[in-house]
């Protein structure tokens, strides 16, 4: 006959806490070079605590913040998305030189009102980059700004295929942070040619990816 063996509790595992992930969604104006960019970053950023999603719609301001906007609203009931909302909704938008975007306004009363946050760029996300290698403080079109970054011919970009190899844009993002706040505070607004707030959204992922956020 066996001898009986009282089997105790089983062993529990002490783990360690897991900080919750911040969950940002980015739509992209730009269909290459913004979503290039924030793909890199997203890669860079690839531990925990931060999650990005890209959206998948492009064009006219107006559109890219009501396509935000149904995003957000349907993220809790979309397997895609997690079952789960997003702590912040941003859109990146370019105002555009010689002829503002049509309708900027109105998109951005539109996003104020659902809570969607804007980085904004005058005259196109091209100065953000351009700002990682050299200071630019004079006025500058759409095309001037992409020929520009085009010349540097530090980070593989190129005007006819909107080529853009992140890594090279590391070592530059401390001088682009301070350039960009630097043009903030000469100019009264993104209405200012040049401007660019998209060190606001890079600095807060940064910090989310190192739980400060």
């Amino acid at each position: 006959m066996g001898v009986g063996v009282k089997r105790g509790k089983p062993l529990q595992r002490t783990r360690g806490a897991r900080p919750e992930q911040r969950r940002f969604l980015i739509y992209c104006e730009g269909e290459c070079t913004e979503h290039q960019y924030f793909k890199g970053l997203r890669a860079e950023l690839r531990a925990l605590p931060v999650a990005v999603c890209l959206g998948g719609e492009h064009g006219e301001p107006k559109s890219l913040v009501k396509a935000a906007i149904e995003h957000k609203n349907r993220a809790p009931r979309s397997a895609s998305d997690r079952w789960t909302a997003y702590d912040e909704v941003w859109c990146v938008i370019d105002v555009e030189a010689p002829v503002p975007h049509e309708g900027l306004e109105d998109a951005l009363k539109l996003a104020a009102r659902h809570g969607i946050e804007v980085a904004l760029t005058n005259p196109c996300f091209e100065l953000w980059l351009l700002l990682h290698f050299q200071d630019v403080r004079a006025y500058c079109t759409s095309a001037e700004a992409q020929k520009a970054l085009e010349k540097l011919g530090s980070c593989g970009y190129s005007v006819s295929r909107k080529h853009l190899v992140y890594e090279s844009l590391r070592d530059g993002h401390t001088q682009a942070e301070e350039l960009a706040r630097a043009l903030r505070g000469r100019k009264k607004g993104y209405a200012d040619n040049p401007w660019t707030d998209v060190d606001r959204l890079v600095g807060l992922l940064k910090a989310a990816r190192h739980g400060r956020a």
